[in-house]
């Protein structure tokens, strides 16, 4: 295994378990030139009126339509998306540039406030350098939401992308010059864990966000903490699936499975435990199972695979162990359960029953094609099974009555809680968890206040009173 495989910074095919190219990774004097470039982009980038920032990211989302299918290709060769759905995250993340385009300019808007002499109002003024550490499971749709708002509010972006997605990573970059992006505006970084402490540590970044484990993000915080500077984490989930009644049934089970098996339930908001009121249970199970067992493993390249391999051969060991250590532990399989007997990083589609506290599918995100479905005789009961979680992400919950439904919902601890719907997301709503699942808020108008100075501006006439000082 060569050095460059090490660093991780490799396309694999997870449907073949081929390495198609290899990168080395950037260090020392190379970074260190990098920073020195974006310190200087990020003092003319700001000065660019606004309108010409919005113009470079509307571009970009331009140029990311006209590349739609190689970039598509690129995301299922990298990480194994079914291609239907690569394409879908390429129009997805078009949007979100768009959206920031149209929109940021007013998002960014001076603020007025009401006071009884003279005037106040609010800048939201750039902070310069950030940092992005980016995830592999969407790998165009989370950078954007990450660099749109930011390039447009006047930020420039330093991208670290997950190491098994480079040609992603070099696509982006690309893009962004290919839309005019000056020299520095948006750096792909090909660096290793040492030196997102050490850039962490420069002066010249003055923010962090990471899409990413628990793990990293605890020490990208910490980083930031002893730094003093600002930071953005959306880390795991383990998503609630409501369902109170059995109207619509056939709609509500079609939505389980599509909230849990799209990206080959490689999601951080993928609906992962479905909790049913008693007199429901036995059909939704039945039903889950019945969807589940006409998935079709395959290429993720040919449109008619449904069941696509998992990123990685160690994300698919990963899966394929606690699913088995959850049975041993006492858990009914109704189905799955194993690898795919076939080449590439397949595991089966799975449902597990009698999940209970104590048992890793409790409390551990499957990230993967495998449920938890939960019986449960109440409304009651069911928020208090969806509240015993580390996490707080996302959750949806489905029946009949949208006011009970609205009732649940707001008693459900998460970000972000959707009715009759899984939970997904679009550009337009903010997107974030509380708990263990981080916190800040990414798109909508909160997208362009997490890295920006919010200063105030209190204008008095000359022969104003003066007032007691506090501070």
């Amino acid at each position: 295994m060569s050095e460059q495989r090490k660093s991780q910074f490799a396309t694999v095919n997870p449907y073949t378990g081929e390495t198609v190219e290899e990168f080395s990774a950037m260090e020392g004097k190379d970074v260190d030139a990098v920073l020195e470039t974006a310190d200087r982009a990020a003092q003319a980038w700001r000065k660019r009126p606004i309108a010409e920032r919005a113009a470079v990211v509307a571009r970009a989302a331009e140029l990311m339509r006209e590349r739609k299918e190689q970039l598509a290709q690129t995301i299922t060769l990298e990480m194994g998306k079914l291609i239907s759905e690569a394409r879908g995250e390429v129009d997805l993340a078009a949007s979100i540039l768009d959206y920031y385009a149209e929109n940021g300019p007013e998002f960014a808007a001076a603020e007025p406030l009401k006071v009884g002499e003279g005037e106040a109002y609010l800048l939201s003024e750039p902070l310069g350098v950030l940092l992005g550490v980016m995830p592999w499971n969407f790998p165009l749709y989370q950078v954007v939401r990450f660099a749109g708002p930011n390039l447009v509010l006047g930020n420039t972006v330093l991208v670290k992308h997950a190491g098994i997605c480079p040609r992603s990573a070099l696509a982006l970059e690309k893009l962004f010059r290919d839309a005019e992006a000056p020299d520095g505006v948006y750096v792909n970084l090909f660096v290793g864990h040492d030196e997102i402490q050490r850039i962490i540590d420069s002066p010249v970044v003055r923010g962090v966000s990471l899409t990413g484990s628990e793990g990293a993000g605890a020490k990208v915080a910490e980083r930031a903490g002893r730094n003093m500077k600002p930071s953005l984490l959306e880390l795991g989930g383990s998503d609630v699936f409501i369902v109170l009644d059995r109207e619509n049934l056939d709609r509500t089970i079609g939505a389980a499975v599509a909230g849990r098996m799209a990206n080959t339930g490689q999601s951080c908001v993928a609906s992962k435990r479905f909790i049913v009121l008693d007199d429901v249970y036995d059909d939704f199970v039945e039903g889950m199972r019945r969807k589940f067992a006409s998935l079709e493993p395959g290429d993720p390249a040919d449109e008619s695979t449904t069941v696509g391999p998992l990123s990685s051969e160690q994300a698919a060991a990963d899966l394929a162990d606690q699913i088995r250590e959850t049975v041993e532990q006492g858990a009914e399989l109704v189905i799955g359960g194993h690898r795919i007997d076939r080449p590439g990083a397949f595991v089966e589609p799975t449902i597990l029953t009698g999940v209970e506290p104590g048992m890793r599918a409790y409390a551990e995100e499957l990230f993967g094609p495998a449920a938890v479905i939960y019986r449960v005789a109440d409304e009651d009961e069911a928020i208090a099974l969806a509240n015993d979680s580390q996490y707080g992400l996302g959750g949806s919950v489905f029946c009949a009555d949208p006011e009970r439904g609205r009732r649940v919902a707001e008693r459900v601890e998460t970000g972000m809680v959707w009715v009759n719907h899984p939970t997904s997301t679009q550009p337009d709503l903010p997107f974030g968890g509380i708990k263990r699942s981080g916190y800040g808020r990414e798109l909508s108008a909160l997208g362009m206040r997490e890295f920006v100075n919010r200063k105030l501006v209190r204008v008095l006439p000359p022969d104003a009173p003066l007032r007691g000082i506090a501070g």
